[in-house]
């Protein structure tokens, strides 16, 4: 016989329910079981509130004495109220720009990149120059300076040529192609030159950002005076056409209109007004344009002083530059008539500690030699500048050259410098001495910019 079958006997009531269908235990609630317990989530209600004011003080009253005490640990601690002074004198220290001018910011335009917050809070630091640095580098001014011409005077001239030539077309060569404005593009420009002798901070004219784009941009932009311009005028000028014309025309606008601009500037103030310091900078985003439109004619004028030298030294100093850019801009300068204003813009260059090739080391060998026949005392920059080589480029020198050098030190010394610059020449292994062939570094590269540059 099989085993009889259970009976399934429910929990609740005992009975069988075999015989029911699933409907009838649902209606009975004999298969559903309740929960034994009942789960309550309480919210906070002030999840979605903000922290008042109180304690919102109070947490960033912390956060600035934790701030405090790690500078304090690591030494990192500035004194907001104190002036930095770079002193010119005897140590030699060459140092940045003055920038002591009150700073109005505002909201630019909409369609520009916004400026980075650690521009803004740049600090000027005062320059005090030493009088005996002062005449000692006026020794070696140029006595006839190169007269400076401005977009104003080509501009001029332009126009005396096309009154004289009626009807003939320019050549091609002709820097400014001249053409007849109609009346109402000139009212138009002359009304934006109020605009920007005003301007402080804010949008500027639709009209005045296209003149990049125009052919004769700069018969356009002679119309707004840029000699008038405030100096935030200025600054966003510089901004447009840096991003708006290729390295040739930036040239021609970083020397006819910027470069008169910063030197008139420091010779009247003494300093350099923090919106020109920035468009500076700005320019250094187009390097060839910068050394061949402010750079190099600061150094071919011949009357530099020793705080403009400073002042743009200090920008190129806390700017990376490439360094194809910045070995053709030493050639250069190694070349020219030395005035007091190159061993600072040398000695700055040669400090960002580029691998030149040696035919730009050469031709710094070359500078320092030419002054063996020199019976003038020449100034404590280029003794600086003479051991700032010394202590990069030792190793990059041949043996004539090393002697040659020795023999230079010999004729024109220091108390102090000297027998630095003396040390690193006798402790060095030259270029000619190294085990192995390693040939110049960069050579194809650097000698096509080099040639490019001539």
């Amino acid at each position: 016989m099989g085993k009889a079958k259970k009976i399934r006997v429910s929990k609740a009531t005992g009975d069988g329910d075999r015989g029911q269908s699933l409907a009838d235990q649902i209606l009975e609630d004999k298969s559903i079981r309740q929960a034994g317990r009942v789960k309550v989530r309480t919210r906070k209600e002030d999840d979605d509130e903000f922290v008042d004011n109180k304690l919102s003080r109070k947490i960033l009253q912390q956060a600035r004495k934790q701030q405090e005490e790690l500078e304090d640990e690591h030494g990192l601690k500035k004194k907001p109220t104190e002036k930095k002074t770079v002193s010119l004198g005897g140590s030699g220290a060459v140092g940045g720009a003055s920038r002591g001018r009150s700073l109005q910011h505002g909201s630019d335009d909409e369609d520009e990149e916004v400026e980075e917050t650690s521009d803004t809070d740049e600090c000027y630091e005062t320059i005090e120059v030493d009088e005996g640095d002062e005449t000692a580098l006026q020794m070696f001014m140029s006595k006839e300076p190169q007269v400076r011409r401005t977009l104003a005077d080509i501009i001029q001239e332009k126009i005396t040529e096309k009154q004289t030539e009626i009807r003939t077309q320019m050549s091609d060569n002709a820097s400014v192609q001249m053409q007849e404005l109609d009346e109402r593009v000139v009212t138009m420009y002359k009304s934006i030159k109020q605009v920007l002798q005003r301007y402080r901070s804010g949008k500027l004219p639709k009209a005045f950002k296209i003149v990049p784009n125009l052919r004769n941009w700069e018969q356009i932009l002679y119309l707004t005076e840029p000699d008038s311009w405030s100096a935030a005028a200025m600054y966003q000028a510089t901004r447009i056409f840096v991003s708006n014309l290729n390295a040739k025309m930036a040239q021609r606008f970083f020397n006819l209109v910027l470069y008169p601009r910063i030197r008139d500037d420091i010779a009247e103030y003494k300093r350099l007004n923090f919106h020109l310091y920035m468009a500076v900078k700005k320019s250094l985003f187009k390097p060839a344009a910068f050394f061949k439109g402010i750079l190099l004619p600061l150094c071919e004028a011949g009357d530099c002083t020793l705080r403009e030298a400073v002042i743009v030294s200090s920008i190129l100093s806390k700017n990376s530059i490439p360094m194809l850019h910045s070995a053709a801009a030493i050639l250069k300068i190694a070349e020219m008539d030395y005035n007091g204003a190159n061993s600072i813009f040398l000695r700055t260059l040669l400090d960002k500690k580029y691998a030149l090739p040696y035919r730009v080391v050469d031709a710094i060998v070359f500078h320092f030699i030419r002054f063996m026949s020199d019976k003038r005392e020449l100034p404590v920059l280029w003794h600086q500048c003479f051991l700032t080589f010394a202590q990069r480029y030792k190793e990059d020198i041949s043996s004539e050259q090393k002697e040659s050098l020795l023999e230079l030190l010999r004729v024109h010394s220091h108390g102090l410098i000297t027998p630095e610059t003396r040390r690193e020449l006798q402790h060095s292994k030259c270029r000619d001495q190294e085990a192995g062939e390693g040939g110049e570094p960069m050579a194809e590269a650097s000698e096509m910019v080099l040639s490019d540059s001539d």
